[in-house]
């Protein structure tokens, strides 16, 4: 494609709310970088390891401020220049990330009820959380309905090409050498949202509430959903004729996306020191984290391989 088509009022629109909907997480990592406590109450563990604080919240503001660099990328003429890859993989990053927040904050807010017990030890103040994740889910919803127009104006001729068979059998056989080890990690992510200690540390079990019940059914909800729809895109790539599969895609896409990402931070934070060693994680923790990050990965590969054979 060599003209871009001119900036639409709704992608004008878009694009600012997502540029907007990073300043409140921004200003207040910036705030706590320079020392300011707002918005941590006393006691909290943040205000334990200063320097662990800044560096961790150096990364996260280099991450949240790529949101504004793609809101760019997909509304700017040279954005149609860059290469595929180089988009892709930080979208399907800001997709595996930002989607696992926009259902489970929701998700969170439902189970609570009326009355929500308040944690003996609060980490961040009640307001924090709803200015956060707000404007992650607006973040998510702004992206992603740039990206999808962005795609359909440069790939949609090539997902509205016939399908030119089925994916190779490599492709095939990872998919599902990955999706059987995910499919335990599902189940085991299921069976702590029903309340199941098994493989938990004695200090996470006491402090179990709503919020962590509806986190770890969101975490098997997508898990599932990456154990389903790369399979179904792999295997139904040559079934379909006319037109791209474009549920398993979706499916495919966000699934493995969320697994991955969070599978791989959720690994970092066993990595954290623990004082009190009722909190030190299981062997059992390490395994499903690691397992999520591997297997997610290995399935954002078939997934690349598949759309790699399609535009070639």
């Amino acid at each position: 494609m060599t003209t871009p088509p001119p900036l639409s009022p709704a992608r004008r629109v878009l694009r600012a709310l997502a540029v907007v909907s990073c300043v409140p997480y921004l200003a207040l990592k910036a705030a706590w970088i320079a020392g300011s406590r707002v918005g941590i109450p006393d006691g909290s563990m943040l205000l334990e390891d200063r320097a662990l604080m800044a560096a961790v919240n150096g990364v996260t503001v280099l991450m949240d401020s790529c949101v504004i660099v793609l809101a760019l990328l997909l509304t700017q003429p040279w954005g149609l220049r860059v290469r595929a890859w180089l988009l892709a993989l930080p979208m399907w990053a800001a997709t595996g990330l930002l989607a696992p927040i926009m259902v489970g904050f929701p998700v969170q807010l439902l189970s609570r009820g009326d009355s929500a017990p308040a944690p003996k030890e609060a980490f961040l103040d009640a307001w924090v959380f709803g200015v956060v994740y707000g404007g992650f889910i607006v973040q998510g919803l702004a992206l992603g309905a740039l990206f999808l127009l962005y795609a359909r104006d440069r790939w949609g001729r090539v997902w509205r090409a016939p399908a030119t068979g089925p994916a190779a059998s490599w492709v095939r056989l990872v998919a599902v050498g990955a999706s059987v080890p995910l499919a335990a990690v599902c189940a085991v992510h299921l069976m702590w949202a029903l309340g199941s200690t098994t493989g938990l540390p004695a200090g996470l079990i006491a402090q179990r509430s709503s919020d962590y019940h509806a986190l770890e059914g969101v975490r098997a909800l997508f898990a599932a959903v990456a154990v389903v729809g790369v399979p179904a895109l792999v295997y139904g790539a040559g079934r379909s004729r006319s037109r791209a599969p474009k549920v398993p895609l979706v499916a495919a896409w966000v699934g493995s996306g969320a697994v991955a990402c969070w599978g791989g931070f959720l690994l970092l934070t066993l990595l954290m020191p623990q004082d009190d060693p009722a909190d030190a994680p299981t062997a059992l923790m390490a395994l499903a984290y690691a397992g999520e990050m591997i297997t997610g990965t290995l399935l954002a590969c078939c997934l690349a391989a598949c759309l790699r054979r399609r535009a070639a």
